[in-house]
């Protein structure tokens, strides 16, 4: 499903370090430095929806301040020290005091080993890019500047012709893995400045008593750059008036090609099949939810509206599942209940391509040694396990209104919960967790189900859950993440623990 706007692309910072007196010394070094940044800023791009500012080589004081003011001019969200050969860390820290975006060590050997037979002091320089890292991470440390460093191989397919050594180190795991952490770091800086650029729309409230949900809208835009829009249902009623029998059918026919519609054969009386009048509802309603998208800007909306029994606004929030499951699908995840903090975490995992879905506590089944995990909110489509079902219900449970709800599970295989709660300070905390979905039986009860299974068994694993504070809700989104996420909460500056290791 086509997303409704693109993210706004990360901008990355390189530069490359070599000591300006062995440029005389040694002849083709420091084009040879310069040939191993530019491969580096290649690969980044080659990444896409990036865009890399790779200034060339910092060799002294006076570039590393010229190189810190060119990545101000150019606004980047990450920069990249690339570690080619030895350099005084005095030329190195201006560039980071200037700019201050999120740094990280790129220590990339050319070769797994030199030619010891044959290599010169000019050669055994340009293989020796770990010797000014420790110097480089004692400087920043006391000049409490922030840093990561990244060792391996530097992945050549190639080796250059003044090389003495094999540098062809593409596919040997020393490569691979530096390239996966230096990807992953990419996809953070992608949040960074997604973030940055996002309009958040709060729509109604927060689900009445759910005390955990409650969130700081200061704080938020504090801590993610993302700004947020408070709505008012009137906002959306506004919208609902102008839907025509056209834009109904349309939503009609989107909601016929990714939903399976049930027929009347679930366990639940409660859900059965959607009549004709609550898909056309539920059709009319989605299309009004895509107009209050486009017309406000949005990135993502976290909603929730009780009504008064046998009210408008009660009839209105009654249709709102199935269109804030296609809008999730399309880039713009949806959190019931007025959850911020979910939201959040969904649209982190939407940026990065991981999908999120909104999700709590289902059941355990212990028999099976799993835990179900779902909502009776949106799904999000583009992650499901085949075509979620579409169930007419006779009630929300919990809520006021009937209409229809999407019953699916996440595709079997492994998954990464990713929970945002907040601190007794204020302050976000990221909860991380890789597990594995199984393609176990769900309920027939018109609401999204994935059996989990975890490394510890459920009993285990809610105890070291429970113990750091969670809400009860948060995002599934689909393949092991950890590691990206650990590196997303890194640049956003929020605190994390990874569960269940």
């Amino acid at each position: 499903m086509e997303k409704l706007k693109t993210t706004k692309k990360a901008r990355i910072g390189l530069y490359t370090m070599g000591l300006k007196h062995y440029w005389g010394q040694f002849e083709g070094l420091r084009e040879r430095m310069l040939e191993y940044g530019q491969f580096i800023a290649d690969r980044i791009k080659e990444m896409g929806n990036t865009e890399v500012f790779f200034y060339g080589l910092v060799d002294c004081e006076e570039e590393g301040k010229k190189a810190g003011a060119y990545f101000n001019q150019n606004q980047v969200d990450l920069i990249f020290a690339h570690s080619g050969t030895y350099v005084t860390s005095a030329s190195v820290l201006p560039v980071h005091q200037v700019c201050k975006a999120r740094t990280v060590i790129l220590n990339l050997q050319p070769t797994a080993r030199i030619n010891y037979q044959k290599t010169t002091t000019g050669e055994w320089l340009a293989h020796c890019g770990a010797c000014p890292v420790p110097e480089l991470s004692n400087a920043f440390h006391r000049a409490g500047i922030k840093y990561r460093v990244i060792n391996g191989l530097l992945g050549l397919d190639h080796t250059p012709a003044i090389s003495m050594a094999d540098e062809v180190t593409a596919e040997r795991p020393e490569a691979i893995r530096a390239w996966k952490e230096i990807e992953e770091w990419v996809l953070a800086a992608s949040v960074k400045s997604g973030l940055s650029d996002a309009r958040f729309g709060f729509l109604g409230n927060t689900y009445s008593g759910m005390l955990d949900m409650y969130s700081d809208f200061t704080m938020f835009q504090a801590q993610t750059g993302a700004h947020l829009e408070v709505l008012e249902m009137c906002d959306l009623d506004r919208l609902m008036q102008t839907v025509t029998e056209e834009e109904i059918q349309e939503k009609r026919e989107e909601i016929e090609e990714f939903f399976v519609i049930s027929e009347d054969n679930a366990a639940d009386p409660l859900a059965q099949k959607p009549t004709q009048e609550q898909l056309t509802w539920s059709a009319k309603v989605a299309a009004a939810q895509e107009k209050l998208v486009k017309e406000y800007n949005l990135d993502a909306l976290t909603y929730y509206y009780h009504g008064a029994p046998g009210g408008d606004y009660e009839k209105l929030q009654g249709g709102f599942i199935v269109g804030h499951s296609l809008l999730t699908a399309k880039g713009i995840p949806c959190a019931g209940e007025g959850d911020l903090k979910t939201c959040l975490a969904m649209k982190i995992c939407d940026i990065v391509n991981r999908g999120g879905s909104f999700c709590e506590i289902v059941v355990t089944d212990y028999e099976d040694g799993t835990i179900l995990m779902g909502h009776d909110g949106p799904f999000h489509l583009a992650i499901a396990n085949g075509k979620p079902i579409l169930r007419g219900m006779g009630l929300y449970h919990g809520k006021q209104g009937t209409g229809v709800s999407v019953e699916a599970k996440v595709r079997t295989g492994e998954i990464t919960n990713l929970g945002c709660t907040q601190t007794v300070d204020g302050k976000l905390k990221f909860i991380i967790t890789e597990a594995e979905s199984t393609d176990g039986p769900i309920m027939t009860i018109g609401n999204t189900q994935t059996p989990v299974r975890f490394k510890k068994d459920p009993d285990a694993y809610m105890d070291e859950w429970f113990a750091e504070a969670p809400t009860h809700h948060f995002a599934m989104s689909v393949g092991h993440n950890a590691s990206l996420f650990e590196k997303i909460a890194d640049i956003l500056n929020i605190e994390t623990v990874v569960l269940d290791q």
